[in-house]
């Protein structure tokens, strides 16, 4: 007998017997016929529930029944799989009618995909789907925060097998552990944009759940993966994102870093009293940062007043090299004279304009840029009046926007995803870290882009590389740019971008088609945030 395409997974314990006939019938009436639904509940089951299954199980031989003693349902349930794709569901959840002929036809367009995962919503008290969670495109550094890829969660059989399937040992997290460890091996995680697994409400929010028992397991499992994977991190609970984990620098070496800081000395007022960015910059660095190894590279303007070059020189001492440039304004120009006088293993960009919150932003970059797959790491960027200003970059219809930008730095975001580390199609070149080898790879910053766009152009090449960009939510900086600072974009610089990038007017693989700028809807977490004004369109 041929295996079926999906074998739906069905840990039964003690649910209310019209749920369980919910489930059960959105598995019956799923529109693609090629399943099984393999189904393992305790013998201890009340007479009502032992008789729904029965029922179910006389009445279509693609479900399979098994009753045993104990726990282990789910190992048991997932032992009777013999599908070649095989997806969890909770004794009183549902599956959207459509759920696997999505599925299968996303696998149908990447055959090597080994893991698909949907968007979800919840079942609250009155029996209607509510509060839905339109997850991000595959981001492996969000799964390392937040168990968000969720349900409907699809792997491949062999490889689950491969991977030694649920761990016992890690409670609620197992699933957590499960995806980590699939992602590790998976030749293509795919995300299937649409509302196909509806939960019922545990009271926790999209993305978010957990008691200590859960906050516990989730972290051993994220401490594995990272041991597995190489990345120099320590994992701990998340106090301000429930059942997510914290990752900390645990670096074996301390590579050297260039700070890259393009200036023209400009002054401007900060609490209240004028400042030389530039000065101020380099104090927040050199009083805040806990890193040891770095330089700063200043390179400045020949009409920067010569008191501030010596100012300079005297703050940073060995620590600072103060390169000359003499052309008209080009950012990219400057930053890649800036790297071409440094001697760091990692670039950080940096405007003048900045103010360091985070003492261990260097390292906790260094955590991130030194991992092999990612070409860019960003920050969180606030203004002087707390509001965000940049908190990762989205690409939604041709509009290209900050996420957030001008909402209060309190908000915590749809999904907590404005404090949760993730990838973003690109993040901000104000502040922006990257492998020297990347970057010489790329052939650096891109002169043609001389004001706007050369950050994104940057973020995209690496992209186009098989890298990926990393928004760290944790690492915080002022950024003393004006809130009412023009956000124009001149029509040259939208049609050579488009002509590089035509791909920009689809929808942004690293967001949801569901989202706006982060959030559903426009503007439902929150008002006033301002966001750029151009669209790139043909």
């Amino acid at each position: 007998m041929p295996e079926p395409r999906f074998s739906i997974v069905a840990p039964v314990s003690g649910p209310p017997p019209p749920m369980l006939d919910e489930m059960l019938a959105s598995v019956r009436g799923q529109d693609f016929g090629d399943w099984e639904l393999c189904l393992c509940a305790d013998r201890s089951a009340s007479p009502p529930v032992r008789e729904v299954l029965d029922r179910a199980a006389a009445g279509d031989s693609r479900i399979r029944l098994r009753y045993r003693d104990g726990e282990g349902a789910t190992a048991a349930a997932l032992a009777m799989a013999q599908g070649s794709f095989v997806g969890l569901l909770g004794d009183v959840d549902r599956l959207s009618p459509r759920a696997l002929t999505s599925i299968d036809a996303a696998l149908r367009l990447q055959p090597e995909a080994d893991f698909v995962y949907t968007d979800e919503d919840e079942i609250d008290a009155a029996g209607r789907c509510s509060d839905p969670f339109f997850k991000p495109g595959w981001s492996p550094e969000r799964l390392r925060a937040q168990m968000y890829t969720g349900r409907l969660g699809v792997l491949r059989r062999s490889l689950l097998e491969e991977v030694g399937g649920l761990s016992s040992a890690l409670d609620g997290a197992a699933e957590w552990d499960i995806a980590l460890r699939i992602s590790e091996r998976a030749r293509a995680v795919l995300h299937v944009p649409s509302l196909l697994y509806h939960r019922r409400a545990s009271g926790d929010g999209p993305g978010q759940g957990g008691d200590r028992a859960f906050s516990r397991a989730s972290v051993r499992a994220v401490r594995a993966h990272c041991e597995r994977i190489g990345l120099q991190a320590t994992v701990e609970p998340d106090p301000g994102r429930p059942g997510g984990c914290r990752l900390r620098p645990a670096l074996t070496e301390a590579p050297k870093v260039s700070i890259v800081i393009p200036t023209r000395g400009q002054s401007r007022a900060i609490r209240g009293e004028t400042t030389v960015l530039v000065l101020h910059c380099l104090r927040s660095i050199l009083a805040t940062s806990t890193y040891g190894n770095y330089e700063v590279v200043c390179v400045a303007d020949d009409s920067t007043a010569p008191s501030t070059l010596e100012a300079l020189r005297a703050l940073g001492g060995e620590r600072l090299r103060i390169v000359p440039y003499d052309q008209p304004f080009n950012f990219s120009a400057k930053i890649n004279l800036g790297a071409a006088n440094s001697g760091g293993e990692h670039l950080l960009l940096l405007n003048d304009d900045m103010e360091v919150i985070t003492p261990d932003w260097i390292e906790r970059m260094v955590m991130y840029s030194s991992h092999a797959g990612i070409g860019a790491v960003g920050a969180q960027l606030r203004w002087e009046d707390e509001r965000i200003q940049h908190a990762g970059v989205v690409l939604e219809g041709g509009l290209p926007g900050h996420v957030y930008r001008g909402a209060g730095g309190e908000l915590s975001g749809y999904a907590r995803n404005a404090l949760v580390t993730q990838n973003y199609l690109a993040v901000t070149g104000a502040c922006l870290m990257t492998p020297r080898s990347v970057f010489e790879r790329v052939g650096g910053f891109p002169p043609e882009l001389p004001v706007n766009y050369n950050d994104l152009d940057y973020c995209l090449r690496l992209r186009a590389q098989g890298l990926r960009v990393v928004y760290d939510a944790d690492t915080v900086l002022y950024h003393f740019e004006s809130s009412s600072r023009s956000t124009k974009v001149n029509a040259w610089e939208k049609s050579l971008l488009l002509q590089r990038w035509p791909s920009l007017i689809g929808d942004d693989p690293c967001s949801n088609p569901n989202l706006r700028y982060g959030e559903p809807g426009r503007g439902l977490l929150r008002r006033g945030a301002r966001f750029a004004k151009t669209r790139l369109s043909r």
